[in-house]
């Protein structure tokens, strides 16, 4: 498979699951239509917006292909008019989310390095373009965003982001290196999420005597 076939199909594939957690989110807080299908084209499309703006990959995929702009759309729709999909799925949004997270990190450390970017860039813009469309999300809800609070969130990202670099730096076919890179995240986040692994949490100091 071709490098930007497979570009391609990893980022059409994490905006399609990215869109549908944005989507229950939004259904998850009574949303109109409108707001609904707001949400799962930021959730899809914020991340790899910021990233082909940093890299100059200009305009951005995200406004100028149809199918980033069809398939959030499709996805909204889908949650917003089959109640019996999203009664299924009110416990799915995180799944949906570490799926976009593990595929778009991906997607965007591969791009990165086709634009000549080094290594470290690279893992960054990466992790930024997995994180970029659940932070928005969840502000547009009011809420802190995921990778703020959650278990192991960007930690994943970054795991997988290096395997690409690293896969990337052997002379690895794409390909395998993807799939490993995005399973790695993937699992990570789920094994955190079941196990509640997290980064140390900050405390607010005691209260002081009067």
């Amino acid at each position: 498979m071709q490098i930007q076939t497979l570009l391609v199909a990893l980022d059409l594939i994490g905006t399609f699951v990215f869109a549908l957690s944005g989507a229950v989110a939004g259904v998850k807080h009574q949303l109109d239509i409108f707001g609904v299908l707001v949400l799962s084209f930021a959730a899809a499309t914020a991340g790899g917006l910021t990233r082909d703006l940093l890299i100059g990959a200009v305009p951005p995929a995200a406004i100028s292909n149809l199918p980033y702009i069809i398939v959030p759309v499709l996805a909204g729709l889908v949650v917003f008019w089959a109640p019996g999909i999203v009664r299924r799925l009110r416990h799915a949004v995180v799944l949906f989310d570490a799926a976009g997270l593990a595929l778009f990190e991906v997607s965007g450390t591969q791009k990165a390095l086709t634009f000549d970017f080094n290594p470290l860039a690279a893992v960054l813009l990466g992790v930024l373009t997995g994180i970029g469309g659940g932070i928005v999300r969840d502000m547009l809800v009011n809420e802190v965003p995921t990778v703020l609070r959650r278990e192991l969130y960007a930690v994943a990202g970054l795991a997988g982001a290096a395997v690409v670099v690293l896969g990337d730096w052997l002379r690895l076919p794409p390909a395998p290196v993807a799939a490993a890179a995005a399973l790695l995240c993937f699992g990570l986040r789920l094994v955190a999420i079941w196990r509640k692994w997290h980064l140390p949490i900050a405390e607010p100091p005691p209260p002081s005597n009067p």
